[in-house]
């Protein structure tokens, strides 16, 4: 197609997220990706897990994607959040009548899944292994011209480019931004005894290690490992050999589940943060890491992303039936309004979170499993808590509830 109701720079998790829901929707989109389809849905990769909140899963079963990730992903039934070793924990445990707070995914298992969902999208004219080399905000509409030599058109232009978006850098959208100066480094490893389907949480003065559920593979019980350590450290770290690694790992675990290995190839990626205050400009909009950026503490990153769709959708949904211009000021402040608190107030928690869990010494220690205990002891706090992890706090979109819009 030559037009489409919206065009979308980027065709990654979150993009083909997006296309699938408009087209659930009935609503048309181009999505433009450079990669190579080949080389990003590879088992070797990426190399990462993600763990998506119930409200995001309910988003994929409104728009026909949860049966493409039946029975791959590992439920979350419980977080135990931790302050080193020693005692001072807080958990979080859904009710016997609750759902799973969410569930673990390997990131080529959601990306393939979303990629061929919106292949498959009448709706969607995927073209990957694509750049556009020029786009024109107009007043009347978007117009992009490919390096294929194709010119596209739509009324809307959305950027999900990722964290180093050229449009949201050419639109002069300003953001603020941060290195943590340190890196992640990631990897999936067995281990003798099961998880229980528990996701721990346990946080060094040099940054938080997170042990996070996995399906059992034909090896037995498995887990993905997200160790953050100064970035100085990462090569040399990723370096050692697998003996070596694997002994430092069990020594942050504490040995709970018992011996440890094999061990996956091993990644590690820079953390920073950065949040864009506005996320549209005329006729444009951003999603997912080209409006913010933030540390893995709390697992939130993608999901904040897939709550970008599920509102985008519904406003623009929403202003289709009212015969509005998809691309019209209004429908943009409408959405501006909707995700601008939410987003800064997830990026606003997890830097906080960051930088208190590093601050040295016995005092710091102390201060902090006092709070974990305190709070372990407060349920109605600890439902707030689980409301934000599972994506249903605040005003939610229908599409985070399951529901059509």
């Amino acid at each position: 197609m030559d037009s489409a109701d919206i065009l979308i720079l980027g065709g990654g998790l979150v993009g083909s997220a997006l296309a699938t829901a408009l087209d659930a929707h009935g609503l048309t989109s181009i999505v433009v990706d450079p990669a190579d389809p080949e080389t990003i849905l590879a088992a070797g990769h990426d190399g990462r897990a993600s763990a998506i909140a119930s409200a995001p899963m309910r988003m994929f079963e409104a728009i026909g994607v949860a049966p493409q990730l039946a029975g791959k992903g590992c439920p979350i039934e419980g977080i135990r959040v931790s302050d080193g070793l020693a005692s001072g924990k807080l958990d979080f445990v859904p009710a016997a009548e609750e759902a799973a707070l969410g569930h673990m995914f390997e990131n080529r298992i959601l990306r393939t899944a979303l990629f061929e969902a919106a292949q498959a999208a009448p709706g969607v004219d995927l073209r990957m292994k694509t750049r556009a080399v020029s786009v024109e905000r107009g007043e009347f509409g978007v117009t992009a011209t490919l390096d294929s030599g194709a010119v596209v058109r739509s009324p809307l232009l959305v950027a999900a480019e990722g964290r180093n978006s050229p449009t949201r850098d050419a639109a002069g959208l300003k953001t603020a931004r941060w290195s943590y100066d340190h890196a992640a480094m990631v990897a999936t490893l067995g281990h003798a005894r099961s998880h229980e389907n528990i996701a721990f949480e346990i946080f060094y003065p040099e940054g938080p290690f997170a042990i996070l559920p996995l399906l059992d593979d034909e090896h037995g019980h498995r887990s993905a490992v997200v160790w953050t350590v100064h970035a100085r450290d990462a090569a040399g770290m990723n370096k050692i050999s697998e003996r070596g690694y694997l002994a430092e790992v069990e020594k942050r675990m504490g040995g709970f589940l018992g011996p440890l290995g094999p061990l996956s190839s091993r990644f590690s990626y820079p953390l920073g943060f950065h949040h864009a205050a506005w996320i549209t400009s005329n006729r444009l909009a951003l999603v997912g890491d080209a409006a913010h950026g933030i540390h893995p503490i709390a697992g939130q990153g993608v999901n904040v992303g897939f709550r970008d769709v599920a509102t985008l959708v519904e406003v623009l949904v929403d202003g289709k039936r009212l015969g509005m211009d998809l691309g019209d000021p209004q429908l943009l402040a409408r959405y501006q309004r909707w995700r601008g608190l939410d987003t800064f107030m997830v990026a606003a928690a997890t830097d906080g979170l960051t930088r208190l869990f590093g601050v040295p010494g016995k005092t710091a220690a102390s201060v902090r499993r006092l709070g974990l205990s305190a709070v372990d002891k407060l349920p109605p706090l600890k439902t707030w808590f689980m409301a934000e992890a599972r994506g249903e706090s605040g005003d939610v979109p229908r599409l985070l509830q399951g529901l059509a819009v």
